[in-house]
């Protein structure tokens, strides 16, 4: 099957590329890049006014199969992912059960494979049940399709056993994706301040995320192993982050378009729907996130991407549950908040969505568009503009604040391994 993509805009970020461009794709693989390209194909797809870019690669969301399928399954998530240009996507295990040992992973790889929609590359939990008492077995894991490991969700308090993680994880080629949180200030339902108090609830202070990225800096640097820490939020870790990479430390980190889209305000319009962990900030802290895409501080947009059902979310503020869906929001969200203000390029922003996250995962044959590359594909109109609407999601799960917001950028076609696994038909 050969494809032939035309008169389309190619960026891409590795050769420094934004022009016009012809794309040609040959079984799984990309085998031209040039500017007339005059080859017969199956197919042809004139791509004028579009953008083509190596596929989005979401290193950190939750796609709940095993255990809660209600909420999401490996199949909804990964139709929610594609259309969102997403063409690899690494789910958190924090699942019922949680995949702590091979057999579990293979499942959850193997309903991938049978859904057969975008590449699906799971991590392993840290510890065994996410309970942060004791290590799994990384080589095991790792052997049996980890892509990394994590406890997303739960912070590995005790130090030692993360320490000990952190350089198993650095032998094995990979890291460990820590999610920050310290505990014993985290109690709240929003970030601490003046919207808190309005609303007369109970405050996140920041420091919680703030006392857990520290710790993972030391640990990284001590140690000389990769660190890797999770969706941050906060001009202080930001700070911390860009400070210790000034000094060599092996540490990367990720942020979500949430936190450069909205502050905490925006709770008082959306509810829960603007609930999640770590809470949306202040102004000074979207500002700081911006800089920290700006300067490489931060190294991956991720989404997050946090199923809930909405009788879930239809609870009281504190008792509802953190997460918001991202897939297919990521795309025009950085299109809106960051590209049209003249934050970020578009070399920036595939950087940030495609190039960056292949070379942390090691997938050696992503990220880029060039010659002998995986065809992973995402192809979008940079200038449809539309209100989202809440019955447009595919995802099973609708919690997000960016319903009824308007946004800038649409996902026309996704391409993974020379196959179009979602065409937008629709204007």
């Amino acid at each position: 099957m050969t494809i032939l993509l035309k008169n389309g805009t190619v960026i891409d970020y590795a050769s420094r590329l934004n022009q016009k461009m012809d794309v040609l794709v040959e079984d799984t693989k990309i085998v031209k890049v040039e500017k007339q390209i005059n080859n017969s194909a199956d197919k042809v797809i004139d791509c004028t006014g579009l953008m083509i870019i190596p596929g989005m690669i979401d290193m950190h969301c939750h796609l709940r199969e095993p255990g809660f399928e209600y909420k999401e399954t490996i199949e909804t998530g990964s139709k929610s992912a594609v259309k969102g240009g997403f063409t690899t996507i690494c789910p958190m295990p924090n699942t019922k059960p949680t995949p702590d040992s091979a057999i579990i992973l293979e499942q959850i790889i193997n309903e991938a494979k049978r859904v057969n929609l975008c590449n699906v590359l799971p991590y392993s939990s840290v510890t065994k049940g996410e309970k942060g008492e004791e290590l799994v077995d990384f080589d095991e894991m790792k052997k049996a399709g980890a892509i990394a490991f994590s406890d997303d969700g739960m912070p590995v308090v005790n130090s030692k056993i993360m320490r000990e993680a952190m350089i198993k994880a650095d032998e094995l080629g990979t890291f460990v994706a820590s999610h920050c949180e310290e505990k014993s200030v985290a109690k709240g339902a929003i970030n601490a301040g003046e919207v808190a108090k309005k609303l007369g609830v109970e405050g996140v202070l920041p420091e919680a995320e703030e006392i857990m990225a520290a710790r993972e800096i030391v640990i990284s640097e001590t140690n000389k192993v990769r660190g890797h820490i999770c969706h941050i939020s906060t001009r202080t870790s930001v700070a911390m982050i860009r400070d210790a990479k000034k000094r060599g430390v092996k540490i990367t980190c990720e942020t979500c378009p949430h936190y450069y889209s909205f502050t905490v305000k925006e709770v008082l319009e959306s509810g829960t729907n603007a609930k999640m962990n770590p809470p949306l900030r202040e102004e000074e802290d979207r500002k700081a996130i911006i800089k920290g895409l700006q300067d490489g501080t931060i190294d991956a947009i991720i989404t997050d991407h946090a199923p809930h059902s909405e009788e879930e979310k239809n609870k009281p503020l504190e008792s509802a549950p953190n997460g918001i869906i991202g897939f297919e929001t990521a795309l025009a969200a950085s299109i809106t908040n960051l590209i049209e203000p003249k934050h970020l390029s578009y070399l920036d922003l595939v950087r940030l969505t495609s190039y960056t996250p292949a070379k942390l995962l090691k997938l050696d044959k992503k990220g880029q568009i060039k010659q002998g590359y995986d065809a992973d594909i995402t192809i979008f109109d940079p200038t449809l503009e539309y209100v989202y609407e809440k019955e447009s999601i595919v995802s099973k799960s609708k919690n997000t604040p960016f319903i009824g917001k308007k946004l800038k950028g649409k996902v026309m076609y996704t391409m993974v391994g020379g196959r179009i696994v979602f065409e937008n038909k629709l204007s």
